[in-house]
């Protein structure tokens, strides 16, 4: 499986990130570890969502939408 997450920044509300792994529970960890460089100054970290897909690629393309103006707009809508 693939993973679209969702995290946001406890002490930070207002930073969020979208990411993708495969291995969701080690990522996340890294992230709230400070081992990921565009995370570590915002730590804690909550996880707000995540998505499993069979397929890398529909995970990846995904995560791009998200990222996107119109994936934005939609993420911001439903999931923040």
């Amino acid at each position: 499986m693939h993973y679209v997450y969702l995290i946001r920044s406890i002490s930070y509300p207002n930073r969020t990130y979208i990411g993708n792994t495969a291995n969701m529970k080690q990522r996340f960890e890294k992230h709230n570890s400070g081992g990921s460089t565009h995370t570590k100054q915002y730590r804690p970290w909550e996880l707000i969502m995540f998505l499993g897909f069979k397929n890398k690629l529909k995970a990846t393309a995904f995560e791009k939408y998200l990222k996107s103006g119109s994936g934005n707009a939609f993420a911001k809508k439903r999931f923040w």
